[in-house]
């Protein structure tokens, strides 16, 4: 009985709203604490950066702690743990911000607290943090504009310049979703041919990319070829051309390169997908905050690239 519920209780803590991990030595060995604070780990993309960012802590003996919020919605949650973190006096946060501009006041309380603040992923709306007065130490991310560009230039070649497109948007307002929509959107005005006929949030969630796009589905039965911003939101979507009994008949193009999806593209349910780096970003992130934490300079600005994921190197290793 006893094992069953040890069992339990260790598969429900990597469920739970708030996940904390800590990597190194016990708090107590006077080394810092690095805190990461994610948008989830319940995508596949941020349990990568997870693993970056333990192997860095790991090799650089310093103490790290992880935590998210259950959903990427759920932007309240995320500020609660990043206040909950400052008042525990953690020594530097590196933070995949939930909301852009809703992370601006957390900033500033570490700033205050004299916390220094690495942004990872998903950058800061620049005019609201200076407004606010609070500054980030620096910045590690993926190209999400080029990224969005690839995906474009791929979608237009395969439909030959012609044809009707449905897009699959992050959550609205949120600048790694909205940077993606923007290159896309401008590589697919270059083609006048081609036609947006629906786009819509799935907010980055599995299901409701499976029940946006049947819906899409249902008002535009001649959809060519969807653009989702993220693989979760494009696998939700595959499962709706498979209800529909159009798998391989609509191309389809994801972002983020995970396993579940590099075998979609792979079996060929899925045409492509756009790899970044969560590996690199978790281990750059808790290197740039120890050499902060040094008083070392860095970087202020590291964007990692982005590489499309097709049949033809969808077994080539993640970039690690």
């Amino acid at each position: 009985m006893m094992r069953k519920l040890a069992v339990f209780a260790l598969a429900t803590c990597a469920l739970l709203a708030a996940v904390s991990c800590r990597r190194g030595d016990d708090a107590s060995n006077n080394q810092p604490t690095i805190a990461l604070v994610l948008k989830t780990l319940n995508n596949p993309f941020f349990i990568d950066m997870q693993k970056g960012a333990e192997d860095a802590a790991r090799k650089l003996g310093v103490n790290l702690t992880v935590q998210a919020a259950e959903r990427e919605v759920d932007v309240e949650k995320q500020m609660q743990i990043i206040e909950n973190l400052i008042q525990g006096k953690v020594t530097a946060l590196c933070v995949t911000p939930s909301g852009s501009k809703e992370v601006v006041p957390a900033i500033v309380k570490a700033n205050k607290a004299g916390i220094p603040v690495l942004i990872v992923d998903t950058r800061v709306n620049q005019e609201a943090l200076q407004s606010a007065g609070g500054k980030v130490a620096g910045f590690i991310g993926s190209d999400n504009l080029e990224g969005g560009r690839v995906a474009g230039e791929f979608v237009a070649k395969k439909l030959g310049g012609k044809g009707k497109v449905a897009i699959l948007e992050g959550i609205p307002g949120h600048e790694t979703g909205d940077s993606r929509l923007k290159g896309f959107r401008e590589v697919i005005a270059r083609h006048p041919g081609i036609e947006i006929v629906s786009s819509q949030t799935a907010n980055w969630e599995r299901d409701q990319g499976y029940n946006v796009f049947q819906n899409m589905l249902q008002a535009h039965p001649d959809i060519q070829a969807l653009f989702a911003c993220s693989d979760l939101m494009a696998l939700g979507a595959l499962e709706a051309i498979a209800a529909a009994r159009k798998t391989g008949k609509i191309i389809v193009v994801g972002f983020d390169a995970f396993s579940e999806a590099r075998e979609a593209v792979n079996k060929g349910t899925m045409d492509a997908t756009v790899a970044q780096s969560p590996y690199e970003m978790g281990r750059t992130a808790v290197e740039n905050a120890w050499k902060v934490l040094k008083g070392e300079k860095i970087q202020e600005d590291i964007s990692l690239g982005v590489e499309l994921i097709t049949k033809e190197n969808a077994n080539a290793a993640s970039g690690r």
